[in-house]
């Protein structure tokens, strides 16, 4: 059995699931679906959802444990929500909001603008973009979109990072020979 795969999940008071051929999720936060492989079946005891495999094949195996956790992911997303917190480091690296977008000024000859898909917000805090949501693997895509668009760089560490990633530097070439120059 999946260690994952067997834990319960535990649904609040303010959580409504409809259980069938999709788990439809509906809270204070909105709303979400997944639509359940077949191999798998969602059982329900009051506020408390089990997930099962129907048989012992290696798909079955592999999809038990990936099913609970997006079940639970829904859970929480309708009542607390998720949120990715990015950084902008570098000399004139900055972000603005217009209107529900957010502009970019990332050392490019030409600004680069962002617009939130359904169900995301953006939140701009000096060099801090807060992006927020109740699906955790879109707020997870869209920031790591946006973390494309000028990551880290390895030699000065320039670019956005995600809040408290560590980016290990390289050495530029004076330290690599050990001396300053030749003699």
């Amino acid at each position: 059995m999946s260690k994952i795969g067997k834990k319960e999940i535990i649904v609040p008071a303010n959580v409504q699931v409809e259980l069938g051929s999709k788990v439809v999720v509906t809270g204070p936060g909105g709303e979400l679906n997944f639509k359940l492989p077949l191999r798998i079946s969602v059982g329900q005891k009051e506020n408390i959802l089990t997930v099962s495999r129907k048989d012992e094949s290696k798909e079955a195996k592999a999809l038990h444990g990936l099913t609970r956790s997006l079940i639970a992911n829904m859970v929480e997303g309708v009542t607390t929500g998720f949120k990715k917190t990015l950084e902008l480091s570098g000399i004139g690296f900055r972000a603005n909001f217009e209107g529900e977008k957010i502009i970019f000024s990332l050392g490019f000859s030409h600004p680069i603008e962002v617009k939130p898909p359904e169900g995301i917000k953006f939140t701009v805090a000096g060099n801090k973009i807060t992006v927020s949501g109740i699906d955790k693997e879109l707020v997870g895509r869209i920031a790591a979109e946006i973390r494309a668009l000028r990551p880290p760089d390895a030699y000065k560490g320039k670019g956005i990072r995600y809040e408290g990633e560590v980016v290990r530097l390289k050495p530029g070439k004076a330290a690599k020979t050990g001396s300053g120059g030749s003699s």
